[in-house]
């Protein structure tokens, strides 16, 4: 087999050295599935590959790897943006820290390493001492971890220990002053919540299980767990816990899916380990809660589609004693709620553009914190009783810098700034453009590229988007785009209907029957870059992940003359059956269900898997996908590629990038990752200059 492979690889690079033409992929067997749903026939030619264990599955694999191994592996620009990339990634990097008794922890890779590692300092300005790192635990490098909760006193934690990109972890326990493990783990699940008592003697936390997800508590020693919650719901649910920033109190909401039109919050004494009391389980609106002191703080869209706050007694939470705090901005919506220091932090949008407000308990503004220039600036981090709080502002040109918030006097002050070997912020502009989609809805966009670019239409570009789930896109740093405009590109990011940046009204706009919004946004935002003059569809790529992967494969089958190139990252691609994979039924809320007659007809119109066609003149794809990935099915992209093989009707070449310790949710140590985002851009570049 070895040898096999070894001569495939040899005969692809031969023949790309030797002739423009570029080879064409091994082929895979048609083995038509057809059957009815709803009097429509639909032939599926690859279910076969939906098995991921099977010996032809996994050799299928091994050839496709092999082949894009030979298409890729060679290509002049990889080495390269390697070396950039891992100039800019291999720094000293770390997280918002946790503060508990006066401590401070934290997750941090230093340069040299591969993984993150936790950390403690004793003071804000103290040394960085190491707790726990996770290199030993796999000669790999394929084992990471994180803070999952920290004790009140500062003297416990528990972590998570996650293999690959799986979503499933296992949860340990740290005993801070002895510098070891202490107790029983929590064995590998998916977990959503994992909280210790304020005595550090017993743990709070929701469990997935094939029944449905519930909410248990055991001994942090170890021994029998006790159900307390979650009997009736089923594996479309997902239950979510923790415990108040005092200890008394367990905060148990229900979501009706991810990013739901519905939650349930239940409340818990657990001083007097009282009853489980309803805070609301009966209207459709998505909420979410947390304790200041003895109040319920609630944010929620009932009757609110920019969300506003609400507050009631956590002893008597229920929906008839709510009152409004903070009520709904009708330009601006509420993506983010913390509370911090005796204060509560709001984070809204407006057009797209962040600041943060904070507010008292009687309802009064005390202080607002917002930047001059385009980007992200996250939610305040911290815990009620704590006077130090943190948040992050980054962007396209700025590199992430980590600041901590004195709560009291409202100053800000730089913790931890990224090292940007070699990047100029001011060598570069990012602006906002709006565009019009079909049905002449106004729709944003961040363009981003180094300062003196000529709109010649000539630009090699990349636009990327999602359009689902609430998910809000602003401008991040990261090495890749840098990278990218360093060398000439443009980046785009489309703020598409189905996300949150204007509020439920906009999420619903792009999802269920109007899911084919979000495809003309992106199509709209394609077209304005092209009439624009920033690049034309010879130097266009797009990119996209997970929901943005379907995203990227409708976009291709609807409008394959539109761009050159395709990076589809763990994407959904047959939505006829995506539901009946692993967590697939948690966005049925989102998609609706090819099961339903209805839901039905939507979903087939742009299912991207039912709209390939054979002779199309298809863009360059290149899918990437992992066995590690628990959350999107890697089938999508084994059975996407297969397909768009075999139906193009272009020379452009079709590619799966099959990582067989990768998943959805990284793990990939340092060099893995420098390898991975070199390989994409060199794809993008080698197709769009």
């Amino acid at each position: 087999m070895r040898k096999t492979t070894s001569l495939l690889l040899l005969l692809i690079i031969a023949a790309c050295a030797t002739v423009t033409k570029v080879p064409a992929p091994p082929p895979t067997e048609a083995r038509p599935v057809t059957e009815t749903l709803h009097g429509v026939t639909i032939t599926d030619s690859y279910r076969w590959l939906e098995d991921q264990e099977s010996a032809e599955t996994r050799a299928w694999i091994g050839r496709q790897n092999v082949y894009t191994d030979g298409l890729l592996g060679s290509l002049p620009q990889k080495q390269r943006f390697a070396q950039r990339i891992e100039q800019l990634l291999n720094t000293d990097q770390i997280g918002t820290p946790v503060v508990k008794g006066g401590r401070y922890f934290f997750s941090k890779r230093s340069v040299g390493q591969d993984l993150f590692s936790i950390y403690m300092r004793d003071s804000a300005a103290g040394a960085d001492v190491l707790l726990i790192d996770p290199a030993p635990m796999s000669e790999k490098h394929t084992t990471n971890i994180g803070l999952s909760d920290v004790a009140n006193d500062g003297k416990m934690l528990a972590y998570y220990v996650r293999q690959g990109g799986a979503d499933e972890t296992e949860i340990r326990f740290f005993d801070v002053d002895g510098r070891k493990d202490s107790g029983a783990p929590l064995p590998s699940a998916r977990y959503f919540g994992t909280s210790m008592t304020a005595d550090n003697q017993t743990v709070y936390f929701a469990r997935a299980t094939k029944e449905g997800p519930r909410v248990y508590r055991r001994p942090l020693a170890g021994g029998a767990e006790e159900k307390l919650f979650g009997d009736g719901y089923g594996p479309e649910k997902i239950i979510g816990t923790a415990i108040s920033d005092d200890g008394r109190y367990l905060n148990i909401e229900v979501f009706y899916g991810s990013a739901p039109k519905k939650t349930e919050i239940y409340v818990k004494d657990l001083s007097a380990d009282g009853p489980i009391k309803t805070a609301v389980n009966d209207i459709e609106a998505r909420s979410s809660a947390d304790f200041a002191g003895d109040t319920l703080v609630i944010q929620t869209n009932w009757n609110a589609p920019n969300e506003r706050i609400m507050v009631a007694s956590a002893a008597d939470p229920g929906r008839a004693n709510w009152r409004e705090l903070v009520p709904e901005n009708k330009k601006s919506a509420l993506q983010g709620m913390s509370l911090a220091g005796g204060r509560l932090f709001l984070r809204y949008l407006e057009d797209v553009k962040p600041r943060v407000m904070a507010y008292g308990l009687d309802g009064a503004k005390q202080s607002e914190l917002q930047f001059d220039v385009l980007g992200n600036l996250t939610d305040i981090a911290g815990s009620w009783s704590s006077p130090v709080a943190f948040y992050r502002f980054a962007s396209f040109n700025v590199p992430s810098t980590l600041y901590a918030y004195d709560v009291a006097t409202a100053k800000s002050s730089v913790f931890f700034r990224a090292n940007a070997p070699g990047v100029n912020s001011e060598d570069f502009t990012v602006e906002q453009a709006w565009f019009t989609s079909k049905d002449g809805a106004r729709v944003p966009m961040f363009i981003a590229h180094k300062k003196g670019l000529q709109r010649n239409g000539k630009n090699p570009t990349v636009l990327s988007g999602y359009g689902g789930f609430t998910v809000s896109q602003l401008p991040n740093f990261g090495a890749s785009n840098i990278t990218w405009m360093e060398n000439g590109g443009v980046v785009a990011l489309a703020n598409l209907r189905g996300g949150g940046e204007f509020g439920e009204e906009w999420h619903q706009a792009g999802m269920l029957a109007r899911k084919q919004n979000v495809f003309d946004d992106f199509i709209g935002a394609a077209e304005y870059l092209i009439k624009s003059g920033y690049t034309s569809s010879e130097h266009l790529g797009i990119s996209g992940g997970s929901n943005g992967g379907l995203l990227v494969t409708a976009f291709a089958t609807q409008r394959p003359d539109l761009a050159k190139a395709v990076v589809c990252s763990y994407p959904l691609v047959d939505m006829l059956r995506f539901h009946k994979f692993l967590v697939g039924s948690f966005w049925v809320p989102e998609y609706g269900s090819a099961d339903d007659p209805e839901q039905f007809k939507s979903i087939y119109a742009y299912s991207p898997y039912q709209h390939v066609t054979k002779g199309t003149k298809y863009p360059a794809i290149l899918f990437i996908t992992g066995d590690s990935d628990t959350r999107v099915a890697p089938l999508h992209a084994r059975k996407g590629a297969a397909l768009f093989q075999a139906s193009t009707g272009s020379e452009n070449p079709v590619l799966i990038r099959y990582h067989v310790a990768g998943g959805h949710s990284g793990g990939e140590p340092l060099k893995v990752q420098v390898n991975n985002a070199a390989e994409t851009l060199a794809f993008f570049d080698w197709q769009l200059r």
